[in-house]
């Protein structure tokens, strides 16, 4: 295959990797993006395959099967409350294919065509050393990022004394050691970029708080976008820098979204460290303050009477996998006249977007959808607010309590709406490691049970 040819190939299926990123943008047209992506990688894939440059297609081919293999049954077994960790998971593994490509090209640099070993062009060692040092800290703090998630690290921040001068001098020294990198070849040197990024991935996502995972993972996707671009740079791929180019830049833009949906310094979240500096002081304890429960029987009778009720999901529903009873619960509810709505926070759950793949998987109509800026005004005339399993980005504290880790972001204003119906297992805090003080509002009634098993009970209370 000519140059010229596999140019124009990279090109259409850059053309059609962009027309991916376009259909994503919009829950209606995300099917078709979808398939605009797996279009795009067929013929990247076919076209670099085709390339003369190969010279072990049996390698590739068991490459294939084992990954493939792999994300198949991955694919399949995973469930949609672990996709956080899995997308994490998967940013670590482009950053560790980065750091190979990486190694591999500082080894054996007469393969790539871009010298000889401790001999190679500046500007491709340039290339290299950016690709390695983003490479290496994508996939540690992905591992970490991983580790909040799933709960084997806990998710409050995890900070010392001197933190941000100590990655402010790793993070010069990491920009010395690539400077000398370009006037000094070493294999000292490389590994010493190598660890030294490691390190500050592991430095810049401990202290960041479970609340802001969902910004991290962002982040995270543009660090492996931008990975990938620097080596596409090495191999001299026309179609990794394009590909790797979109999927940083718009993974930034993603991470500047949410940073204005929880009221965080984009800077801050580039560098690591945000949302540490509070003390988890501004919980709220129950102390003596009484709070009212109730049954299914009182929340179907509450909101069949009701002429307008919002939903607000959250991780708990996740969890429990509730959203096909829900949906009923609102199909039913509709049936009798009631205007139901969803009001969905940008960073609820563990991923952006992670609440409205579930209500698309239970088939909730997108119309009925809304993010905060388009229904937040609306809870002061509904009569019900009903949430389930969502916790952090409903506490009035994000508003009222300056000492809080949450003061200054965004929430939903669900204590405005005339009856707040709260889903919740007890009483514990939420994942950013504070009480709801809307717990004990007098317009709040709680529902202690499973979020799936509430809303069957509500379904039956209903019918």
């Amino acid at each position: 295959m000519t140059d010229n040819i596999s140019a124009i190939l990279y090109l259409i299926s850059s053309i059609f990797f962009i027309l991916a990123l376009r259909g994503l943008s919009s829950p209606d047209s995300a099917r078709q993006g979808n398939l605009f992506g797996i279009l795009g990688m067929t013929i990247a894939v076919g076209t670099t395959l085709a390339l003369p440059t190969v010279l072990s297609y049996e390698v590739i081919l068991a490459g294939i099967v084992i990954g493939g293999g792999l994300g198949t049954f991955i694919a399949r077994k995973i469930e949609m409350t672990a996709l956080p960790q899995l997308v994490a998971g998967f940013h670590s593994l482009v950053g560790l294919a980065a750091c190979f490509v990486a190694a591999a090209a500082f080894f054996r640099p007469e393969a790539y065509g871009i010298g000889t070993f401790l001999d190679i062009n500046t500007g491709s060692l340039i290339e290299m050393s950016i690709g390695l040092a983003i490479g290496a800290i994508t996939f540690t703090g992905s591992i970490i990022a991983f580790g909040k998630l799933q709960g084997l690290i806990t998710g409050a921040p995890l900070t010392f004394p001197g933190q941000h001068f100590l990655n402010a001098l790793l993070g010069i020294t990491l920009v010395a050691l690539v400077a000398w990198m370009t006037i000094e070849q070493s294999e000292n040197v490389f590994w010493g970029i190598f660890l030294l990024s490691l390190i500050i991935g592991i430095l810049i996502i401990v202290p960041i708080g479970g609340a802001d995972m969902p910004v991290v993972i962002s982040m995270l996707n543009s660090y492996s976008g931008w990975a990938a671009c620097g080596i596409g740079f090495t191999l001299g791929n026309s179609l990794l820098i394009v590909t790797g180019a979109l999927v940083g830049s718009s993974g930034a833009i993603l991470s500047y979204i949410m940073c204005k949906g929880m009221n965080r310094s984009f800077f801050s979240v580039i560098l690591g460290g945000f949302g540490g500096d509070s003390e988890i002081s501004g919980a709220t304890t129950s102390g003596d303050k009484a709070i009212k429960s109730g049954s299914a029987e009182d929340a179907a009778f509450i909101m069949k009477n009701a002429s307008s009720v919002i939903i607000v999901p959250g991780y708990g529903m996740a969890v429990a996998q509730a959203q096909h009873a829900l949906r009923e619960m609102g199909e039913l509810l509709k049936a009798d006249g009631v205007d139901v709505r969803y009001a969905i926070h940008p960073v609820a759950g563990r991923m952006p977007g992670h609440m409205n793949v579930l209500l698309a998987e239970a088939n909730v109509p997108y119309e009925q959808v809304l993010e905060l800026d388009e229904i937040n005004r609306d809870f002061a005339q509904a009569d019900v607010a009903f949430v389930i399993g969502a916790n952090d980005v409903t506490n009035p504290a994000a508003k009222t309590d300056p000492s809080s880790p949450i003061y200054g972001m965004p929430i939903l204003d669900v204590e405005n709406a005339k009856t707040v119906l709260f889903i919740k297992r007890s009483m514990a805090s939420g994942y950013a490691g504070v009480d709801n003080e809307l717990f004990f509002r007098d317009n709040t009634m709680m529902l202690f049970s499973d979020a799936k098993s509430m809303c069957d009970e509500i379904v039956q209370a209903l019918n």
